[in-house]
């Protein structure tokens, strides 16, 4: 990650979402798989439907919680990482409905 103090945190946030390095891809793997196995995971922890929207509001609730809490450039950072990564998210499976079923749409 660059110096946050000195660079924009919507380009860092690109750069760790929309240009990850191979480093973080192997050892995270894409994020958009992590979050589905996040949602099959918590979907039988507590035998409910997850969806990987469903763990991407998760996600950003958290960190603005936890900047309500104290605020850190990091929690914001990933925040706006968080919300660049879901809406490629709803570009990449705009086909397949997202929107219906998700834990928090209405």
């Amino acid at each position: 990650m660059g110096d946050l103090l000195s660079m924009n945190i919507l380009i860092e946030a690109d750069k760790i979402i929309n240009q990850r390095s191979e480093e973080a891809e192997r050892l995270y793997g894409p994020i958009d798989l992590s979050n589905e196995r996040a949602a099959k995971l918590a979907s039988l922890f507590c035998n409910k439907e997850f969806t990987v929207v469903d763990i991407y509001y998760f996600k950003i609730a958290l960190k603005m919680a936890r900047e309500a809490k104290c605020h850190k450039q990091d929690n914001l950072l990933d925040l706006v990482a968080y919300i660049g990564a879901l809406n490629n998210y709803y570009n990449n499976t705009a086909s397949k409905n997202w929107f219906r079923g998700g834990l928090f749409c209405f």
